[in-house]
């Protein structure tokens, strides 16, 4: 779904969200603020695991211990208090020297701990930071900077009792964060730890036909939804033309509610190019012969929707439906056109058009290239290394170190790129609980019943899992909480600069304070870009999102919380496309993740964190495209992809 500032929350759902390889999830566990009595060795979970630790650990104070010290001794022996009256005085003198040192040590040590807390976590509350000639304030301008102290003035201001998620692993991620500053990260984190990755290089540029003629009539199809179900549309629509062997018009863009956009294919991508690239496979036109767009399409049986067609089409349903069509009208028009082709059976050179069209004729315009290469920089804090992807993605404004300079070291220049799904349509549709009570559930009914009234009716007539079961099964999304600890596991340090990708985050910027503040250098594009940057894009959601696609493709790690996004999915397979086996993807399986996060209450750190990257390394395996699944995302196939043994 598009993207813009996150401290907003969307009135309008999107599409139904798709988990199209939904194999994960995590548990839902909520504490109360100040109901637990922590443990000597750790950040008090009641002030959460990142507020100052001073007068949380309820040790004794000095003036208790020396109380303590120097209570009378139940060992007198009455019969000796005679003769040896001087040398008893000796040694209660020589035993009250050794109290009174004793409670000055431990007065020293509690002073000492207090204050390695303080300075420890001190450090977590950082922020802001200079990149080069760049000076970024993280979330800052767009209201998303949050302090947990000021989070508890305000929740002791309204006197209301508020829960935090997952307060006891914070706690412990908080700590482990502030000690690992001087620690090395694990040697794989930024990397493929695989190399069979590097065996897979592009080839779907290559033909082995001869041009289209088209002769059998025209093909128009507007797409819906945001700008990655629009390109897969696109895509699809190429493949379908080449089929009916027919001429494909410019696609166009539907207008939606809910993206409130009214960006065409010209706005985000290079038409010219677009039809220049395709020539060899299909004609394509900018518009339609004069003669013909005078026709009433819908009178004479040329639309043609969603519903005429079934989900995952095989090629022939168009051959024997849609053809016939053509041959009697000589134009066809397809709205709507999503998921409206299969992945298989699909004729190889069709599924290499395809992924030819998807990673080589789509390119976005100048001014989003322009945009998205000054994004880049600051992430990269103005090194002006290339990165694996950059002329794929940006094209002639990629960075290239200058002849004769150095160029810094790639470990001061890298980022993370995260895709936090979790807006309040993928919440709502889920059916899972967060950690909001009775008001989060009121809240996510009424939002059922405006965008989702099918679902409302369905859960009247149906039985569906328990919260808890879909947790369990991985079928909830994973929640800020749990995705900052599933980074902290990894080894990602706390200076780690991470790129925020999507918006409209359920919850606002309280839900995102875990996040922002163990991971300070946690930046968007509002926060990148200047307001006079950003203004060309700020009416359109799909250019803004087109912003997010590039930083995300081209960033040495890429993290997604849902495996089942389109926007994960199609940067996914980018990387992989482009990526050289060096472009290391972050795939969580929820299902497990959710039996680690259930434990919540009693799983040490170090266990957590074993059994965490042990669950994500499983998932970095490198295989061969599954049957049945896009080739937008899965691109390692034959069809798209050469393996070099």
């Amino acid at each position: 779904m598009p993207y813009s500032n996150l401290s907003q929350m969307p009135t309008i759902g999107g599409n139904t969200p798709t988990d199209d390889d939904d194999d994960g999830g995590g548990d839902d566990q909520v504490k109360e603020l100040g109901s637990r009595i922590p443990a000597r060795n750790s950040i008090s979970s009641t002030r959460m695991s990142f507020s100052s630790p001073r007068g949380s650990l309820g040790s004794p104070t000095p003036s208790q211990l020396a109380l303590l010290s120097l209570s009378p001794s139940s060992s007198t022996n009455g019969h000796l208090s005679g003769a040896y009256e001087p040398k008893k005085a000796k040694k209660n003198k020589k035993n009250t020297w050794y109290r009174q040192n004793m409670t000055v040590g431990l007065a020293v040590f509690v002073g000492f701990f207090l204050l390695m807390n303080w300075w420890m976590l001190s450090r977590i509350q950082e922020r802001g930071r200079t990149r080069g000639d760049v000076t970024v304030q993280f979330l800052k301008s767009n209201s998303t900077t949050v302090f947990i102290r000021e989070e508890l003035h305000k929740i002791g201001r309204e006197n209301k009792p508020q829960k935090t998620t997952y307060a006891r692993l914070l706690s412990k991620a908080a700590h482990a964060l502030a000690e690992g500053e001087s620690k090395a990260e694990p040697k794989d984190l930024w990397a493929e730890p695989y190399v069979r990755a590097s065996s897979w290089t592009p080839c779907s540029h290559t033909h082995n036909w001869k041009p289209s003629e088209g002769k059998n009539g025209y093909v128009m199809v507007t797409a819906n939804g945001g700008i990655n179900q629009q390109r897969v549309a696109v895509c699809n629509a190429v493949a379908v033309v080449r089929l009916l062997n027919a001429t494909l018009v410019l696609p166009k863009f539907m207008y939606s509610s809910v993206w409130q956009d009214s960006s065409q294919f010209g706005d985000i991508y290079q038409d010219q190019h677009f039809i220049d690239y395709l020539k060899p496979d299909i004609p394509i036109i900018e518009e339609l012969p004069k003669e013909l767009q005078s026709l009433d399409l819908e009178a004479i049986g040329s639309v043609v929707t969603d519903t005429d067609i079934v989900k995952e089409a095989k090629p022939s349903f168009y051959l024997k439906y849609i053809l016939p069509i053509l041959h009697l009208n000589r134009i066809v028009h397809f709205v709507g056109f999503g998921n409206r082709l299969a992945s298989d059976p699909i004729p190889h050179e069709l599924q290499r058009l395809r992924c030819r069209c998807n990673f080589h004729a789509l390119r976005f315009i100048p001014k989003i290239q322009e945009a998205g290469a000054l994004l880049i920089n600051r992430m990269r804090q103005n090194d002006k290394g290339l990165g694996h992807l950059d002329h794929y993605l940006v094209g002639p404004f990629a960075q290239s170190t200058n002849k004769g300079q150095k160029t810094r070291s790639a470990k001061k220049s890298r980022y993370l790129a995260l895709h936090l799904r979790f807006e309040i349509d993928m919440v709502a549709h889920s059916l899972c609980e967060f950690g909001g009570g009775e008001e989060e559930m009121r809240e996510l009914e009424a939002y059922r019943e405006v965008h989702f009234p099918a679902l409302v009716e369905l859960k009247k007539t149906k039985k569906f899992p328990s919260p808890k079961e879909l947790r369990s099964e991985g079928l909830c999304p994973l929640m800020p909480e749990e995705t900052v600890l599933m980074l902290a596991a990894l080894g990602f340090n706390r200076r780690t600069h991470i790129y925020l990708a999507g918006a409209h985050i359920y919850g606002g910027s309280s839900r995102l304070a875990a996040l922002t503040t163990l991971f300070p250098n946690l930046v968007t594009k509002e926060n990148l870009l200047s307001s006079t940057e950003i203004l060309p894009f700020s009416n359109s959601s799909s250019q803004l999102a087109a912003l997010d696609f590039i930083v995300c493709t081209a960033a040495d790690v890429f993290a997604m919380t849902d495996s089942g996004s389109q926007f994960s999915s199609l940067v996914a397979g980018y990387r992989i496309y482009y990526g050289g086996g060096k472009m290391a993807t972050i795939r969580p399986n929820k299902r497990r993740l959710a039996d680690i996060f259930e434990r919540n209450n009693t799983i040490e750190w170090k266990v957590f964190e074993t059994r965490v990257r042990k669950a994500v390394r499983q998932n970095k395996r490198v295989f061969s495209r599954p049957v049945g699944r896009s080739v937008y995302r899965y691109p390692r196939c034959r069809d798209c992809m050469c393996y070099n043994e």
